[in-house]
């Protein structure tokens, strides 16, 4: 499969690509300054591409069977990039040709309690609320405007982190999972291995599901 993911040089989007790289996929790597490509995993193509502009996005995925985006935090100069991504791969990848959508999402906007989501209880770190809240705001600009783009929305856990890939995964929907110790965790491996799963086997389109160790 020929695989554009947008965001390969982070933390997330390179295990991602390293991942897809390992099991025989194509992967193009779409890089906002040509001088990132430095950073890039190893077998990936690189491809200048700017992800809030759909025609840029257009451009930069024609030719591919998929694409992933693993945007979506706050960048120094500015704000939170997830919702104008959203919108401009909601208008690029028809342009492009390309039907299949993997968005690396956020896990603030998953349940906690009934009717409350991470973002909104008390104690949420002040730090990382602007990028839950533009996610969340993706999350529902997917749902309301994609069409027929065949997007999946994948929220990691409420803690991801660097650490061992073991292949192993509890699937969820809305709801946080924990472990037997009330904990919600996963490292950035097995998250990428959850993601590529879901991109070979197409289980959760125009849905948002989530992963985490229970």
């Amino acid at each position: 499969m020929n695989v554009a993911i947008f965001g390969a040089t982070g933390a997330i989007g390179s295990r991602v690509a390293v991942e897809a790289l390992g099991r025989g996929h194509a992967v193009t790597a779409v890089v906002r300054d040509a001088a990132r490509a430095q950073a890039l995993p190893p077998g990936c193509t690189p491809v200048v591409g700017d992800v809030t502009d759909a025609a840029s996005v257009a451009a930069a995925v024609r030719g591919h069977d998929a694409v992933v985006s693993a945007v979506g935090g706050v960048p120094p100069e500015g704000p939170p990039v997830a919702v104008a991504a959203a919108r401009a791969l909601i208008a690029g990848l028809p342009q492009g040709g390309v039907e299949r959508l993997l968005v690396v999402g956020g896990a603030g906007s998953l349940f906690v309690a009934p009717g409350l989501q991470a973002v909104d209880a008390p104690g949420f770190p002040d730090a990382w609320k602007p990028a839950s809240l533009a996610q969340r705001e993706a999350l529902e600009i997917y749902r309301a405007e994609a069409g027929v783009l065949a997007w999946t929305y994948l929220s990691p856990a409420d803690v991801i982190e660097p650490g061992e890939r073991t292949g192993a995964y509890a699937i969820g929907g809305e709801q946080m999972v924990r472990d037997a110790d009330g904990d919600s965790r996963i490292s950035i491996e097995d998250y990428a291995v959850a993601l590529v799963d879901e991109l070979e086997r197409g289980a959760h389109v125009r849905a948002r599901f989530t992963v985490a160790y229970a």
